[in-house]
């Protein structure tokens, strides 16, 4: 059996330091025989702003345009997530907390790790605080450790690489390995084991 774990960059900011990270982890955590990457980059999906009738935890969402299906189908065909997000004003971006406006049953008691970052020294904490009830809300598992990548602008290359000169690096690498996991063992654990009301 294959295991998909999506990870989602939640920005859509140009040259965004989430983009760095994000090719880091491409290049460090392979698609294998068991476990199965998919990178969604919120910049590849333009949703507007949400402005449909129903509440899509309780009612599916009637007449999707293209792109907001192809977001959803691309959320549900997940077994498990990683949420790599930037702290904006204490907050996860309005674009993340859009796209996360349009999921209802999708991802419904799968698992999900957060990943937040920040070019200052807290590492996007209130970020990753903010996202938990609204994950908990889309009755998401979310683990309980969430990975802060603080003062990161000089621990990532372009080319997605870690800059192991740079101070925090060593952390920054544990860190993700223990972070993807984690990830792994909840999101092999929950589908193997589905939860039944």
């Amino acid at each position: 059996m294959t295991y998909k774990i999506g990870v989602i960059l939640g920005t859509t900011r140009t040259a965004a330091l989430g983009d760095k990270i994000l090719s880091y982890l491409k290049n460090r955590f392979q698609s294998n025989d068991e476990f199965e990457f998919t990178w969604l980059r919120l910049k590849d999906y333009p949703l507007p702003l949400y402005d449909h009738e129903e509440t899509p935890l309780s009612n599916p969402i009637q007449n999707l345009e293209g792109i907001e299906k192809k977001w959803l189908n691309d959320i549900a065909a997940q077994d498990g997530y990683i949420i790599l997000t930037p702290e904006y004003d204490h907050a996860i971006t309005g674009a993340l907390k859009n796209a996360l406006d349009y999921i209802g049953g999708e991802v419904d008691h799968k698992p999900v790790q957060v990943i937040s970052y920040s070019h200052f020294s807290d590492g996007g904490m209130l970020a990753a605080e903010s996202i938990v009830e609204i994950l908990q809300m889309l009755k998401m598992m979310v683990l309980p450790e969430p990975v802060l990548v603080w003062n990161a602008d000089r621990n990532f290359s372009d080319n997605g690489e870690l800059v192991m000169s740079a101070e925090n690096s060593s952390h920054f690498e544990k860190r993700f390995g223990d972070a993807f996991n984690d990830i792994k063992f909840y999101t092999k654990v929950l589908k193997d084991n589905p939860f039944h009301r």
